[in-house]
């Protein structure tokens, strides 16, 4: 069965992260620190993301990682045969190999995350996203998908 862990993301006045990102911003960059951590932890990843002009920037924001902390990825159809441990893409269909864990950055949750062990989603610190994640929420509950939400709010760096 799988298993969705939505993260609850803090006010940005909260975190150590430059105040002039965006709600959608930080958990962009959440997600990317996320596709690291499985990374290091020798788990494949799919971010699906909305369309591929936020795909380009998830993939933009990988490459600004510093070398020591570097996230082999790829956007979906390029690069090698087999994929990057890291894969991002935009379409209906999915990543083009199996993974691990799916990091859903998307409107809607994908027809095809049922078919992820793991996955994780994410309620923006703003009132219009945290409308549309709620929707998200609800979908993944009509999947039959087990539900846990995480309040970053509570966490100290």
């Amino acid at each position: 069965m799988s298993q969705t862990l939505f993260y609850l993301m803090p006010n940005s006045s909260n975190t150590q992260q430059p105040a002039q990102l965006t709600a959608l911003e930080q958990v962009f960059m959440f997600a990317c620190e996320l596709a690291q951590q499985a990374f290091v932890n020798q788990q494949w990843v799919y971010i699906h993301c909305t369309d591929q002009e936020q795909a380009y920037a998830i993939d933009e924001l990988l490459w600004q990682f510093e070398p020591s902390f570097f996230v082999p990825h790829n956007l979906k159809g390029e690069g090698l045969t087999g994929g990057a441990p890291v894969e991002i893409g935009f379409d209906k269909l999915g990543p083009n190999k199996n993974r691990q864990v799916l990091i859903n950055l998307a409107d809607q949750v994908p027809q095809f995350a049922v078919n992820f062990g793991q996955i994780i989603d994410f309620v923006a610190n703003d009132d219009s996203h945290k409308a549309v994640a709620r929707d998200r929420y609800r979908q993944y509950r009509t999947l039959g998908v087990a539900l846990t939400t995480q309040d970053l709010s509570n966490t100290t760096n």
